[in-house]
């Protein structure tokens, strides 16, 4: 239910803001039959993103992030647990068909906070009155009847009827009578996640400054993140070195292409963790493994964006070589790699993107040190705050790594987009 208003109320602040930002910068833009250009293939530079939108995108994110989780740095909170004094009457009949009344009060405090009981007065009758403590998000069995005589059972909560299996709604909660007739109390919930699903960034800054302080599982930040790097890097080199030349010959060669293609072709949709059980078996669980497994997650990719750059080049420009007297080995190198390398690039995104995305399950098993080594040893201890900040420090490096190569892309192929 949580997921469901979350994503309502992005897309209804997406759209919100989309319409805000349309009304105030309107009649700034221009309207002349350039705003009317098209996006053609090769041509990013047809729609380029709105910053502004790029702003609102990101704080609309922590807005929701810190709303669902009752954070102290964002003013805007949804209702989240009942925290307080609660409680309920019930209607007990004993063994003899007679009834009684009694209560049962409860304080509903923060997990790990130490609070005192209610006061506890007994009642008159047969039914006896029950006191005790519920943590937030949590559900207390009390055993009602276990004070109230021989025979006794619960026959109404708050006046209203109740069997087994049956829940009746009080005050800032619920409560649910168990096959055996005991009753779960079982607080509101509200809307905000507790901290074990989802922390509140500021847990998250903490954790980080933490680890970037003493460190995590007897490495430093910086080492857990600078060796999953270096894995990722050799196993991408690897996998551009052997799949860019296997790529160019598919694309010139028809007896290469019609070799290759079957096994390019069985390997691309295969995913990286598929392989795992068998990179394992061929090369052990250390370094070489992890290198292998990230060596082909990056080769097939790296082969199809070489085939299909070499294939896309305008056949004009080859005959315009020829006739100008070019022989082959000129043409390879003045017309047929420089026009495939924006491919090539396009590819080495993809192919750089899976393999950082495939480092977590790369250092899964054996790893001593890695940024996928301190998510995994987090989870199993339930440090939520600690995976939170290695999965926005993967994202991170991996967009910095990605304009990096947009920025390389941009210096070494300017002629990326022009016929």
């Amino acid at each position: 239910m949580t997921g469901i208003i979350l994503l309502a109320l992005y897309v209804a602040l997406f759209v919100a803001a989309m319409v805000g930002v349309g009304l105030v910068t309107r009649g700034r833009e221009k309207h002349d039959f350039t705003a009317l250009k098209t996006v053609t293939f090769g041509d990013e530079s047809a729609v380029r993103p709105n910053r502004i939108a790029s702003v609102i995108s990101v704080l609309v994110i922590f807005l929701l992030w810190g709303a669902f989780t009752g954070s102290s740095i964002t003013p805007i909170h949804v209702p989240g647990p009942f925290v307080g004094e609660g409680g309920f009457s019930y209607t007990a009949r004993d063994a003899a068909g007679q009834e009684d009344d009694a209560e049962v009060r409860f304080t509903v405090h923060p997990v790990g906070e130490a609070v005192e009981e209610p006061a506890l007065e007994e009642g008159e009758g047969f039914a006896k009155n029950d006191v005790g403590l519920i943590g937030a998000y949590r559900s207390e069995l009390f055993r009602v009847v276990a004070n109230d005589g021989e025979g006794a059972e619960v026959i109404a909560v708050n006046g209203q009827a109740i069997a087994p299996g049956e829940t009746v709604a009080i005050e800032n909660g619920t409560v649910t009578m168990t096959p055996r007739g005991s009753l779960n109390v079982a607080p509101a919930r509200g809307f905000q996640m507790e901290s074990i699903w989802l922390p509140a960034p500021e847990e998250v800054v903490a954790a980080f400054i933490d680890i970037a302080v003493n460190g995590y599982q007897n490495f430093t930040l910086f080492e857990h993140l600078g060796w999953s790097l270096i894995r990722v890097l050799a196993g991408f080199v690897l996998g551009a070195a052997v799949g860019i030349p296997l790529g160019y010959a598919m694309g010139l060669s028809g007896w290469f292409r019609g070799w290759f293609d079957p096994i390019v072709e069985f390997m691309r949709p295969v995913p990286p963790l598929a392989l795992i059980p068998l990179v394992i078996i061929w090369f052990g669980i250390w370094e070489t493994g992890k290198i292998v497994l990230l060596f082909l997650a990056a080769l097939w990719i790296m082969a199809i964006a070489a085939r299909a750059g070499v294939s896309g080049v305008n056949i004009t420009k080859i005959h315009a070589a020829y006739s100008l007297g070019a022989s082959k080995a000129q043409i390879l190198r003045h017309v047929i790699i420089p026009n495939s390398l924006p491919e090539i690039f396009t590819g080495a995104r993809v192919a750089m993107g899976v393999c950082w995305g495939t480092v977590v399950a790369a250092e899964l098993v054996a790893a001593q040190k890695g940024a996928g080594m301190m998510i995994i040893a987090a989870s199993k201890f339930q440090l939520t705050q600690i995976v939170i900040m290695g999965i926005i420090l993967i994202g991170l490096i991996g967009y910095g790594i990605d304009i990096l190569m947009r920025k390389a892309e941009d210096w070494l192929v300017p002629w990326k987009g022009r016929s």
